[in-house]
């Protein structure tokens, strides 16, 4: 189905989520036709934050607002869904759009798997009524989906349209650019010098991607590494939690700008028990760009004063490499919780590949050098 037709269909007048792949072509049309606009589009932290930003909008405008996301942030909203919209409680309604990573009989990553397979289930535990969008999904077909939905939002409840791969289609087409210069894989060849054997906890998304591979072009073993490849966001406490059981022991985390907004008061718990043991490396390039580019709003905001504000000693942030390089050696050299900030430029190799171990094997060979500490 062409995405304009679904967005007339749907019939929202505002838009608010977390960037998905699977929603490549609404994500674009968004961007396209508003850009991040208050009155009708914005782009949320996390999808429990978008869940209550739209119940807000109704409470000031009456009308139905519209949430997208992928399926792994259905976690997020269901406190919001259970305790706010439910219509036992304030009775919201709302349009879920979602992401469907992992659906059965998909080939996926494996931190869809199980996401997949309890996709819809979770939105029915939810009460929330669902359709499932396919490439044969006809307007006609949707039009009558609405038009029975339309009486469920009626009475305070919600709804969600679960959309397979490649569902939505004619995006046009949207250039996601930045003026910063350093180019990620790059910069985690830089930090991988640096740390030599030390442990790493990278993020979700390319940057673990990108740390496997450099580790196969430099013929050094993955055992070093944890990559986090789902769990958006949650990288840096899982970094705290292998550092305060390892205290003699440098731990490196690999962090990217979408994921620190998304549990940002990870970064809170950081400062305030200030493991001395820790350096966190922020790769900000102000994009969710492994779902498609679209913006964060992490190039507007000033994380060094963040983690500072957090309790953090040290935080620094840098834009080229000899100032990269010579913030790893210092954090190396010093006891303290530390914050490197890298101002990043949005892309990446076209033949980027993925990780060719299991997620287990990863685990098991991350815990087997971890005892060798």
């Amino acid at each position: 189905m062409k995405v304009e037709s679904f967005v007339n269909i749907i019939g929202a007048d505002f838009y608010t989520g977390v960037p998905d792949s699977q929603l490549k072509a609404l994500c674009n049309y968004l961007m396209d036709t508003y850009g991040i606009d208050q009155k009708h589009h914005i782009i949320a932290a996390n999808e429990g934050n978008c869940t209550a930003l739209a119940a807000g909008y109704h409470l000031a405008t009456g009308k139905v607002p519209a949430v997208y996301m992928q399926n792994s942030g259905e976690g997020n909203i269901i406190n919001p869904v259970a305790s706010l919209l439910n219509d036992k409680v304030y009775a919201i309604p709302m349009i879920f759009i979602v992401g469907w990573r992992g659906e059965p009989g998909v080939h996926d990553e494996p931190q869809h798997i199980y996401q997949g397979e309890v996709t819809v289930k979770l939105l029915e535990d939810m009460d929330i009524k669902t359709f499932i969008l396919s490439k044969d999904t006809t307007e006609d077909e949707l039009t009558a989906v609405m038009a029975d939905f339309r009486k469920v939002l009626e009475t305070g409840k919600q709804v969600a349209i679960v959309v397979r791969k490649g569902a939505l289609t004619n995006a046009p087409e949207v250039a996601y650019k930045n003026d910063n210069k350093m180019i990620r894989e790059e910069i985690i060849q830089h930090i991988v010098k640096a740390t030599g054997e030390d442990p790493i906890v990278s993020t979700t998304g390319k940057p673990s991607r990108e740390l496997f591979e450099t580790r196969v072009a430099n013929g050094q073993s993955h055992k070093y590494d944890f990559l986090t490849v789902g769990s958006m966001g949650h990288t840096s406490s899982i970094a705290l939690g292998v550092a305060i059981n390892k205290p003699d022991q440098r731990i490196w985390c690999v962090d990217g700008d979408g994921a620190v907004l998304m549990h940002m008061g990870s970064m809170a718990v950081l400062g305030a028990n200030k493991p001395k043991n820790v350096v966190h490396v922020v790769i900000n390039n102000g994009a969710h760009e492994t779902v498609g580019g679209m913006p964060t709003v992490a190039a507007q905001i000033d994380l060094v004063g963040i983690a500072k504000a957090c309790g953090y000693p040290n935080a620094v942030c840098v834009d080229n490499f000899d100032d990269l390089d010579k913030e790893l050696e210092a954090a190396k050299g010093r006891n303290e919780l530390s914050l490197i900030e890298v101002k990043c430029s949005i892309g990446a190799r076209d033949d980027l590949g993925r990780p060719t171990t299991t997620a287990l094997e990863n685990k098991q060979n991350f815990m087997e050098y971890l005892k060798t500490l």
